[in-house]
């Protein structure tokens, strides 16, 4: 693929998933399936789908609750895999450079709501004096605001970023960029400490030593290590199922679900 049609479609890219994920959500904006496409644009799918996973790790213990702003870890994953793509860096550096695109991501997140939030008064307005083709198309201002906040970063890096970022990497001691890569590889655990917050971890935690020993020990991959834990989610299921079940056939006290059901 040409290197222009590349960069406009990986431009274009963030853009749309940031507008897809406030509407219909037909590709959703997760950093696995952003970064499926993204590999598919810059032809290294491999090295894509690792960066991806790196960052889904990350995002598994962060929501944007009651409004607030989370990184956008699906444009740290595409400006990560764009600098892969282009200046050759590893992975573990890419991740290390686009991971703080994500999180200044935050800011434009405010401002584009602030902006919406005019937006949003002027088609009030428009309803209120029954001029409802004024009122749709005011609306669409706001999606152009929405699809800035991916733009600006993105053209910023396709413009200026992978000489520049490759020059400050060639400047950069070897030591730095080696910690970089030990940096990217550490943070995928620190979304899974943030996930297991909310589970219950305590009442569970002889399955974290068994998939632990399974990892370390036994070296299975990740599909096999799920298949087991997925077997053993059944299993429990079933016996919670039949516990409450035998506690409402003898009529005793009431049965109490607990956490395990809220999961």
């Amino acid at each position: 693929m040409p290197d222009l049609l590349q960069n406009i479609l990986i431009i274009l890219l963030p853009m749309y998933a940031l507008i897809d994920n406030r509407g219909i959500t037909v590709m959703n904006h997760w950093p696995v399936t952003v970064g499926l496409f993204a590999g598919l644009i810059m032809g290294d799918f491999q090295s894509a789908m690792v960066i991806a996973g790196t960052f889904q790790l990350m995002s598994l213990g962060v929501a944007a609750l009651g409004g607030s702003s989370v990184p956008d870890y699906a444009l740290a994953t595409v400006v990560a895999i764009y600098l892969n793509a282009r200046t050759g860096v590893g992975t573990g550096t890419s991740i290390a450079v686009g991971l703080p695109v994500g999180i200044l991501a935050i800011n434009l997140d405010v401002l584009t709501r602030t902006l919406n939030s005019f937006v949003t008064a002027r088609s009030k307005k428009y309803l209120e004096q029954r001029e409802f083709k004024k009122m749709q198309l005011v609306n669409l201002i706001s999606v152009l605001f929405v699809a800035l906040q991916a733009f600006v970063p993105m053209v910023i890096l396709v413009v200026f970023g992978p000489a520049t970022v490759e020059t400050i990497i060639d400047w950069i001691p070897d030591w730095v960029t080696d910690g970089l890569n030990i940096a990217g590889g550490m943070l995928p655990v620190v979304g899974v400490a943030m996930l297991m917050r909310y589970m219950p971890t305590k009442r569970y935690i002889w399955s974290l030593l068994i998939g632990f020993v399974m990892a370390a020990y036994l070296e299975l991959d990740i599909l096999a290590i799920s298949i087991i834990g997925f077997a053993l989610a059944i299993y429990t299921y079933n016996r919670l199922i039949s516990q409450k079940v035998a506690v409402s056939a003898s009529g005793s006290a009431e049965y109490s679900e607990g956490d395990d059901f809220d999961e």
